[in-house]
């Protein structure tokens, strides 16, 4: 058994497992379960992933990459007030393997480890606003004693410091998202091949941004930076957005308005996205506050140069490897895109270390083992 300082007191004969719960499997949430399966692979822990809604689902089972998958199978609906029979279930799941502690993302699956086990639970928290509720404050001081928060940016770990301010600093840290670097690679086409499936011109310098067409993502801070930049980009530059959302219409509208139809591109949604990613020259992203931004790794895998707002999470990521704009301003948003096209700063060595000793699979079960468990090997 382990306390949730990570202190291990099971019997070395044993096999050692760890309870991984997720409220489900779809984007990005599947892949926050791989991040934490890739952790545990090679060492002497195995790793039991159970999703609580979504039906089985084989391709989902392969891509979480655990060592056993467990699909309950309930709907979003079913999740809702006191969740009596997924903890039951999960109670009966935690009987049955020698679980050392237990990964929790997001609230729900915090709420039911703690209630369906006796476990340590690191609980895994993605986004700001977490305990902006009372009852969770609540839920979450009264098991405060098996409890370690993992935020996944300062950002993020600060806001939950202030809600929970009695809480002693190491038990709420920082443990950020990571890719499994040489893969994501290894999927990119090349430029020719993704402007070829996106439909995009050769010759053309391209701003690429994916994300859903929604407030939280500020499109529109995108668009008039670009429109303000225009004239000072190389001939034909583009704008090309992969993604849809409520915002759409309106950001057509604005297109037009602004008269740059023939600049932006709005290419939709776009199966496995980064994959196209050689297509652009650089990436933009605006975003209001976001947590952490998986997005910048995907766009640091592929080498390109990064621009985006100073605020949340995505700063931690792109570091000295990125320009940064204050949020919502496109003037300045404007001039670090007429900045980046223009300049001869050569990136990619320093793209290529931070990824690798901040976001890698490798670094994240490093760190984890070492920061998290205090074990000196995986």
């Amino acid at each position: 058994m382990t306390d949730i300082e990570g202190n291990l007191s099971v019997n070395s004969d044993d096999t050692p497992y760890i309870l991984q719960i997720c409220h489900c499997y779809y984007d990005p949430f599947l892949d926050c379960a791989r991040q934490f399966s890739a952790i545990f692979k090679g060492t002497k822990y195995r790793i039991v992933t159970v999703f609580m809604t979504g039906e089985p689902d084989d391709a989902v089972a392969k891509a979480a990459d655990s060592d056993e998958v467990i699909f309950l199978g309930h709907s979003s609906k079913k999740l809702r007030g006191l969740k009596l029979q997924v903890i039951r279930e999960i109670h009966q799941i935690a009987k049955q393997y020698p679980f050392e502690f237990c990964i929790a993302h997001r609230a729900k699956s915090a709420y039911v480890g703690l209630l369906a086990t006796k476990l340590p639970i690191y609980s895994i928290r993605h986004s700001f606003g977490d305990f902006d509720r009372t009852s969770r404050r609540w839920m979450i001081n009264r098991f405060r004693h098996r409890v370690k928060i993992l935020a996944v940016s300062n950002a993020v770990r600060d806001e939950i410091r202030l809600h929970l301010a009695g809480w002693p600093a190491e038990q709420i840290v920082t443990f950020y998202n990571h890719i499994d670097v040489e893969k994501v690679r290894s999927e990119l086409l090349s430029r020719t091949q993704a402007r070829e499936a996106l439909k995009l011109p050769e010759s053309a310098w391209i701003i690429g941004s994916v994300g859903r067409l929604h407030p939280d993502k500020d499109p529109k801070t995108l668009i008039h930076g670009f429109a303000l930049a225009l004239e000072k980009l190389p001939e034909k530059s583009l704008l090309a957005m992969i993604g849809t959302g409520r915002l759409e219409n309106e950001l057509k509208k604005l297109v037009h308005s602004l008269g740059i139809e023939k600049n932006v591109l709005f290419l939709g949604r776009v199966s496995v996205a980064r994959q196209y990613f050689k297509a652009f020259d650089c990436f933009v992203l605006a975003s209001d506050h976001e947590p952490f931004g998986m997005v910048l790794l995907e766009a640091m895998a592929a080498n390109l140069p990064i621009i985006c707002s100073d605020c949340g999470g995505a700063p931690e990521v792109v570091g000295d490897t990125g320009l940064l704009f204050e949020l919502g301003n496109a003037v300045a948003l404007a001039d670090a895109i007429a900045n980046l096209a223009t300049s001869e700063k050569q990136i990619e060595y320093l793209i290529e270390e931070r990824l690798e000793n901040y976001f890698s699979d490798t670094s994240a079960k490093n760190s984890f083992f070492k920061q998290i468990l205090k074990l000196d090997q995986p």
